[in-house]
Protein backbone atom coordinates (compact mmCIF):
# COMPACT_ATOMS: atom_id res chain seq x y z
CA UNK A 1 0.00 0.00 0.00
CA UNK A 2 1.14 3.42 -0.81
CA UNK A 3 -0.21 7.64 -0.15
CA UNK A 4 0.08 9.53 -3.00
CA UNK A 5 -0.99 12.82 -4.51
CA UNK A 6 -5.02 12.74 -5.45
CA UNK A 7 -5.75 12.65 -8.93
CA UNK A 8 -8.63 13.54 -10.74
CA UNK A 9 -9.27 10.19 -12.07
CA UNK A 10 -9.31 8.88 -8.66
CA UNK A 11 -12.24 11.07 -7.49
CA UNK A 12 -14.90 8.80 -8.28
CA UNK A 13 -13.95 5.51 -6.66
CA UNK A 14 -13.07 7.91 -3.84
CA UNK A 15 -16.33 9.50 -3.95
CA UNK A 16 -17.89 6.15 -4.02
CA UNK A 17 -15.65 4.55 -0.72
CA UNK A 18 -16.87 7.52 0.97
CA UNK A 19 -20.91 6.42 -0.21
CA UNK A 20 -20.28 3.31 1.50
CA UNK A 21 -18.83 4.22 4.88
CA UNK A 22 -19.50 7.61 5.57
CA UNK A 23 -23.30 8.58 7.58
CA UNK A 24 -25.88 9.03 5.14
CA UNK A 25 -26.46 12.46 4.57
CA UNK A 26 -29.47 13.85 7.74
CA UNK A 27 -31.98 15.29 4.48
CA UNK A 28 -32.91 13.94 0.98
CA UNK A 29 -31.36 16.73 -0.94
CA UNK A 30 -29.61 13.91 -3.48
CA UNK A 31 -29.36 16.15 -6.80
CA UNK A 32 -27.88 19.14 -4.55
CA UNK A 33 -25.37 16.87 -3.13
CA UNK A 34 -24.68 14.83 -6.46
CA UNK A 35 -23.42 18.51 -8.06
CA UNK A 36 -22.01 20.12 -4.93
CA UNK A 37 -19.38 16.26 -4.57
CA UNK A 38 -17.84 16.74 -8.07
CA UNK A 39 -17.35 20.58 -7.35
CA UNK A 40 -15.97 19.72 -4.26
CA UNK A 41 -13.24 17.45 -5.21
CA UNK A 42 -12.20 20.22 -8.23
CA UNK A 43 -12.04 22.64 -5.82
CA UNK A 44 -9.68 20.79 -3.55
CA UNK A 45 -7.64 19.81 -6.23
CA UNK A 46 -7.22 23.51 -7.50
CA UNK A 47 -6.27 24.94 -4.37
CA UNK A 48 -5.36 22.08 -1.83
CA UNK A 49 -3.75 19.42 -3.40
CA UNK A 50 -1.24 18.76 -0.30
CA UNK A 51 -3.78 17.76 1.33
CA UNK A 52 -5.69 16.01 -1.26
CA UNK A 53 -4.04 12.14 -0.94
CA UNK A 54 -5.28 8.35 -2.38
CA UNK A 55 -4.26 5.32 -0.90
CA UNK A 56 -3.40 2.71 -3.17
CA UNK A 57 -3.58 -1.12 -2.55
CA UNK A 58 -0.96 -3.30 -4.17
CA UNK A 59 -3.08 -4.01 -6.76
CA UNK A 60 -3.35 -0.77 -7.92
CA UNK A 61 -6.88 -0.11 -6.50
CA UNK A 62 -7.96 3.12 -4.78
CA UNK A 63 -8.51 1.78 -1.15
CA UNK A 64 -9.30 5.41 0.57
CA UNK A 65 -8.44 9.26 -0.15
CA UNK A 66 -8.63 12.05 2.41
CA UNK A 67 -9.31 15.97 1.49
CA UNK A 68 -8.21 18.73 4.19
CA UNK A 69 -7.65 22.86 3.40
CA UNK A 70 -6.02 25.45 4.48
CA UNK A 71 -7.99 29.02 4.86
CA UNK A 72 -6.88 32.54 6.72
CA UNK A 73 -4.60 29.98 9.17
CA UNK A 74 -7.05 27.61 9.69
CA UNK A 75 -6.70 23.42 8.96
CA UNK A 76 -9.56 21.49 8.32
CA UNK A 77 -10.43 17.82 7.46
CA UNK A 78 -13.03 17.90 4.82
CA UNK A 79 -13.08 14.29 3.69
CA UNK A 80 -11.78 11.13 5.18
CA UNK A 81 -12.94 7.47 3.96
CA UNK A 82 -11.11 4.24 3.99
CA UNK A 83 -12.40 1.26 2.20
CA UNK A 84 -14.03 -1.62 5.03
CA UNK A 85 -11.88 -4.24 3.46
CA UNK A 86 -8.72 -2.09 4.01
CA UNK A 87 -9.46 -0.59 7.73
CA UNK A 88 -7.56 -2.15 10.32
CA UNK A 89 -4.32 -1.83 8.81
CA UNK A 90 -3.09 1.56 9.19
CA UNK A 91 -4.32 3.06 5.92
CA UNK A 92 -6.37 5.76 8.20
CA UNK A 93 -3.97 6.94 10.19
CA UNK A 94 -1.38 7.30 7.15
CA UNK A 95 -3.62 9.44 5.67
CA UNK A 96 -4.30 11.36 8.20
CA UNK A 97 -0.91 12.30 8.75
CA UNK A 98 -0.67 13.31 5.00
CA UNK A 99 -3.11 15.54 5.28
CA UNK A 100 -2.16 16.83 8.99
CA UNK A 101 1.39 18.24 7.06
CA UNK A 102 -0.52 20.23 4.96
CA UNK A 103 -1.86 22.01 8.25
CA UNK A 104 1.69 22.12 9.95
CA UNK A 105 2.17 25.47 9.80
CA UNK A 106 -1.71 26.77 10.42
CA UNK A 107 -2.65 28.16 14.14
CA UNK A 108 -5.99 25.87 14.50
CA UNK A 109 -7.27 22.77 13.31
CA UNK A 110 -10.86 21.27 13.04
CA UNK A 111 -12.15 18.00 12.33
CA UNK A 112 -15.90 16.83 12.39
CA UNK A 113 -15.83 13.76 13.16
CA UNK A 114 -18.56 10.67 12.58
CA UNK A 115 -19.44 8.03 15.36
CA UNK A 116 -16.68 5.14 14.15
CA UNK A 117 -14.91 4.39 17.14
CA UNK A 118 -11.59 3.58 15.03
CA UNK A 119 -11.79 7.29 13.40
CA UNK A 120 -12.56 9.03 17.03
CA UNK A 121 -9.38 7.18 18.55
CA UNK A 122 -7.45 8.37 15.62
CA UNK A 123 -8.38 12.01 15.96
CA UNK A 124 -8.38 12.23 19.73
CA UNK A 125 -4.25 10.39 19.71
CA UNK A 126 -3.01 12.72 16.77
CA UNK A 127 -3.17 16.48 18.92
CA UNK A 128 -6.97 17.42 19.00
CA UNK A 129 -9.46 17.74 21.89
CA UNK A 130 -12.92 16.14 21.68
CA UNK A 131 -15.63 18.66 21.99
CA UNK A 132 -19.26 16.26 22.61
CA UNK A 133 -21.77 16.98 20.11
CA UNK A 134 -25.81 17.04 20.40
CA UNK A 135 -28.12 16.74 17.42
CA UNK A 136 -31.79 17.53 16.78
CA UNK A 137 -34.10 15.78 14.75
CA UNK A 138 -38.02 16.01 14.29
CA UNK A 139 -40.94 17.79 12.04
CA UNK A 140 -40.80 21.31 12.42
CA UNK A 141 -43.86 22.75 13.97
CA UNK A 142 -44.92 25.33 11.63
CA UNK A 143 -46.95 27.11 14.57
CA UNK A 144 -43.78 27.82 16.38
CA UNK A 145 -41.85 29.26 13.64
CA UNK A 146 -42.06 33.11 14.57
CA UNK A 147 -43.06 35.98 12.65
CA UNK A 148 -40.86 38.72 10.91
CA UNK A 149 -37.87 36.51 10.53
CA UNK A 150 -34.65 39.02 9.07
CA UNK A 151 -33.02 36.42 7.23
CA UNK A 152 -33.40 36.85 3.61
CA UNK A 153 -32.32 34.79 0.32
CA UNK A 154 -28.54 36.03 -0.50
CA UNK A 155 -26.46 36.01 -3.75
CA UNK A 156 -22.87 35.66 -4.15
CA UNK A 157 -22.89 39.25 -3.27
CA UNK A 158 -23.28 38.15 0.63
CA UNK A 159 -20.67 35.27 -0.12
CA UNK A 160 -17.35 37.50 1.01
CA UNK A 161 -19.37 37.43 4.97
CA UNK A 162 -18.20 33.97 4.95
CA UNK A 163 -14.41 35.59 5.30
CA UNK A 164 -14.99 38.19 8.03
CA UNK A 165 -17.97 36.19 10.03
CA UNK A 166 -15.42 33.32 9.96
CA UNK A 167 -12.76 35.19 11.18
CA UNK A 168 -14.46 36.56 14.29
CA UNK A 169 -16.08 33.10 15.17
CA UNK A 170 -13.68 30.62 13.83
CA UNK A 171 -10.42 32.56 13.97
CA UNK A 172 -9.85 31.91 10.17
CA UNK A 173 -12.39 33.48 7.46
CA UNK A 174 -14.30 31.34 5.05
CA UNK A 175 -12.96 31.29 1.44
CA UNK A 176 -15.71 33.15 -0.56
CA UNK A 177 -15.09 31.08 -3.39
CA UNK A 178 -15.11 27.85 -1.98
CA UNK A 179 -18.77 29.07 -0.14
CA UNK A 180 -19.41 29.82 -4.23
CA UNK A 181 -19.38 25.90 -5.10
CA UNK A 182 -22.34 25.37 -2.31
CA UNK A 183 -24.02 28.57 -4.13
CA UNK A 184 -23.51 27.39 -7.33
CA UNK A 185 -24.62 23.88 -6.53
CA UNK A 186 -28.07 25.17 -5.71
CA UNK A 187 -27.84 24.88 -1.82
CA UNK A 188 -30.35 28.04 -0.43
CA UNK A 189 -28.28 30.98 1.02
CA UNK A 190 -29.35 32.79 3.25
CA UNK A 191 -28.06 36.21 4.98
CA UNK A 192 -28.99 38.48 8.15
CA UNK A 193 -27.90 41.99 6.95
CA UNK A 194 -24.36 41.89 7.40
CA UNK A 195 -24.49 39.93 10.71
CA UNK A 196 -25.04 36.12 9.37
CA UNK A 197 -25.11 34.08 6.53
CA UNK A 198 -26.10 30.32 6.00
CA UNK A 199 -26.46 27.78 3.81
CA UNK A 200 -29.17 24.83 3.88
CA UNK A 201 -30.20 21.67 2.68
CA UNK A 202 -34.11 20.86 2.58
CA UNK A 203 -34.11 22.93 6.30
CA UNK A 204 -30.71 21.31 7.12
CA UNK A 205 -28.34 23.61 7.87
CA UNK A 206 -25.07 22.84 6.18
CA UNK A 207 -23.40 26.14 7.68
CA UNK A 208 -24.36 29.15 9.79
CA UNK A 209 -22.14 31.21 11.08
CA UNK A 210 -23.17 34.67 12.96
CA UNK A 211 -21.97 37.50 15.27
CA UNK A 212 -24.43 37.03 17.68
CA UNK A 213 -27.23 34.82 19.19
CA UNK A 214 -29.90 36.60 17.77
CA UNK A 215 -29.18 36.73 14.54
CA UNK A 216 -27.67 32.92 14.26
CA UNK A 217 -31.31 32.11 16.02
CA UNK A 218 -33.20 34.14 13.37
CA UNK A 219 -31.05 32.23 10.60
CA UNK A 220 -31.81 29.05 11.94
CA UNK A 221 -35.50 29.56 12.32
CA UNK A 222 -35.25 30.60 8.27
CA UNK A 223 -33.56 27.25 7.73
CA UNK A 224 -35.97 25.12 9.68
CA UNK A 225 -39.17 27.23 7.57
CA UNK A 226 -37.70 25.74 4.57
CA UNK A 227 -38.13 22.23 5.40
CA UNK A 228 -40.56 20.52 3.25
CA UNK A 229 -43.84 20.21 5.04
CA UNK A 230 -44.30 17.21 7.83
CA UNK A 231 -40.47 16.06 6.80
CA UNK A 232 -38.33 15.58 8.79
CA UNK A 233 -35.33 17.86 9.56
CA UNK A 234 -32.20 17.57 11.15
CA UNK A 235 -29.41 20.13 12.65
CA UNK A 236 -26.09 18.55 13.66
CA UNK A 237 -23.18 19.67 15.40
CA UNK A 238 -24.32 21.32 18.32
CA UNK A 239 -21.07 21.62 20.20
CA UNK A 240 -20.99 23.52 23.91
CA UNK A 241 -21.70 27.03 23.62
CA UNK A 242 -24.65 26.58 20.68
CA UNK A 243 -27.04 26.87 23.22
CA UNK A 244 -28.91 29.00 21.23
CA UNK A 245 -29.38 26.81 18.30
CA UNK A 246 -30.52 23.69 21.23
CA UNK A 247 -33.56 26.26 22.22
CA UNK A 248 -34.16 26.71 18.73
CA UNK A 249 -34.75 23.35 18.22
CA UNK A 250 -36.53 22.17 21.33
CA UNK A 251 -39.22 25.23 20.60
CA UNK A 252 -39.18 24.38 16.79
CA UNK A 253 -40.49 20.61 18.26
CA UNK A 254 -37.58 18.53 17.34
CA UNK A 255 -35.66 16.22 19.79
CA UNK A 256 -32.58 15.82 21.39
CA UNK A 257 -30.03 13.26 20.42
CA UNK A 258 -26.01 12.70 20.77
CA UNK A 259 -24.30 13.54 17.55
CA UNK A 260 -20.31 12.78 16.49
CA UNK A 261 -18.26 15.17 18.50
CA UNK A 262 -15.84 18.25 17.58
CA UNK A 263 -12.20 17.81 17.04
CA UNK A 264 -9.97 20.77 17.69
CA UNK A 265 -6.59 21.97 18.25
CA UNK A 266 -4.70 25.40 18.16
CA UNK A 267 -5.82 28.96 18.61
CA UNK A 268 -9.58 29.29 17.38
CA UNK A 269 -11.61 31.64 17.71
CA UNK A 270 -15.06 31.58 20.28
CA UNK A 271 -16.67 28.96 17.71
CA UNK A 272 -20.07 30.50 18.65
CA UNK A 273 -22.32 31.04 17.53
CA UNK A 274 -21.84 28.57 14.50
CA UNK A 275 -23.00 25.28 12.79
CA UNK A 276 -19.63 23.54 11.04
CA UNK A 277 -20.08 23.17 7.06
CA UNK A 278 -18.50 19.13 6.72
CA UNK A 279 -17.03 20.42 3.63
CA UNK A 280 -15.32 23.62 4.59
CA UNK A 281 -15.26 22.89 8.36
Amino acid sequence: MRIRPLEAEDVPAVRAIGQATLPAPPVDAGALRERFGPARFGRFLETDREGSWAAVGDDGRVIGGVLALVRDGIWGLSWFAVDPTAQGRGVGRRLLAAALEHGRDARGGIIQSSVDPRALRLYATSGFDVLPCLAAAGIVDRSAIPAGLRSVEAGADALELGHTLGREVRGGGYDPDDLRTLLDSGFPFLRAGDDGIAFHAAGHPVLLVARDDATATDLLWSCLAAAPSGATVMVDGLAAGQDWAVRTCLAAGLALSPDAPLFVRGELGPLRPWLPSGAYL
